[in-house]
């Protein structure tokens, strides 16, 4: 019989606790620090930045701009991605670092569909939806060899899908033939920019869409219950009828669907895509996004909403990086060492150090 873990969040709460040991203790309390002090620096080296404004775009209508539409619409494909990444990191206790090649390989095959081949269309060659679809289909097969080669032959998940990372964006270019294809349906364009009439940004709609379908998978099965199990005790979850090897696979698939509709959303931006550059090390930042939700990255129990919280915030530095002009060549150096500082403070050991600072003066006191 396995000895139950104690979980701090299910403790009860001393009456005499201090506040700030009682927010410490909270998971989603990193995230949403990170995200209070990116907002009290912008609003005191320029209140500017969170303006929004109504402005005509090229095509003569009138969109939403400002930063903070910005930081929503381009964080997008990241929330999706940091969707499926809990759940193949609470299964399995690893990271797929392998959803950038793998969104190359789903835009690919979507601009093959609708182009027909052709290098250059003027219109789309197939129906949008069944193009979507083809391109879902794809990368939940390659989510699931990787999921196979975790599951059932017990690699190392960053080992496993260390395959596609190498190999992704090559096939990706295969399938076009290294050719780069190019959309000039404007309807293509509508699902990563904006639809006629609607001034808030499309991928918005979509983000908001998977996470409600996200919680209602969540609340109406027994997905993220068997997903924790496995990730804490495959073996005591097998006992009690699971499957682990089962368990870990669907993850992985569900992550493959996940880079197909981030993909999607990436080359309809564009009506194009660059095999070499198409999702540039977005996995890292997936991977932080689940890190600094407060998710542990050996897997078990998770928040998908910190995750998705956390993709906000590196989306809402990124952003505010760009504002005061820091070179883009820079940028990894700076947003690498905000996020080590983040994912530190989001360390349990630190996290009791913060928890425990007031905790002497009261001791002395009743001694």
């Amino acid at each position: 019989m396995s000895t139950p873990v104690k979980n701090p969040e299910t403790q009860v709460k001393r009456p005499d606790e201090p506040l700030f040991k009682r927010l410490t203790r909270q998971q989603l309390f990193i995230p949403v620090a990170a995200l209070v002090l990116l907002v009290l620096f912008n609003l005191i080296a320029d209140p500017s930045f969170f303006a929004v404004a109504l402005k005509e775009n090229s095509l003569g209508n009138l969109v939403l701009t400002g930063n903070l539409i910005s930081v929503l619409d381009n964080a997008s494909e990241l929330v999706i991605l940091a969707i499926g990444m809990t759940l193949v990191t609470a299964s399995s206790g690893g990271q797929d670092i392998s959803v950038g090649a793998t969104m190359a390989i789903a835009g690919s095959v979507i601009l093959r569909m609708v182009c027909g081949g052709q290098v250059t269309a003027d219109t789309m060659q197939m129906n949008l939806l069944l193009a979507v679809l083809i391109g879902i289909v794809v990368t939940a097969l390659f989510g699931a060899f990787n999921g196979t080669l975790v599951a059932y032959f017990n690699i190392q998940p960053m080992v496993a899908t260390l395959i596609m990372y190498t190999a992704g964006r090559s096939i990706a270019a295969w399938i076009n033939n290294n050719q780069l294809p190019i959309i000039n349906d404007l309807a293509f364009k509508y699902a990563g920019t904006f639809l006629p009439g609607i001034p808030v940004p499309t991928p918005i709609f979509i983000t908001i869409l998977v996470i409600a379908a996200f919680w209602l998978v969540l609340k109406f099965t027994n997905l993220g219950l068997y997903t924790q199990s496995v990730g804490i005790n495959p073996n005591s979850s097998r006992l009690n009828g699971i499957n682990p090897q089962m368990v870990k696979l669907l993850t992985y698939v569900i992550l493959g669907v996940c880079v197909a509709v981030a993909g999607f959303i990436r080359v309809s931006r564009s009506g194009s895509i660059n095999y070499s550059r198409i999702a540039e090390n977005i996995e890292m930042d997936a991977i932080l996004a689940v890190a600094l939700g407060g998710n542990a990255l050996s897997g078990g129990k998770f928040n998908i909403y910190g995750s998705i919280l956390g993709a906000y915030v590196i989306q809402f530095l990124t952003t505010t990086l760009y504002k005061y002009d820091v070179p883009s060549t820079a940028l990894p150096a700076y947003k690498a060492v905000v996020v080590i500082l983040l994912v530190v403070l989001s360390a349990p050991v630190v996290r009791e150090k913060l928890a425990s600072l007031g905790k002497a003066p009261a001791a002395k006191e009743v001694s």
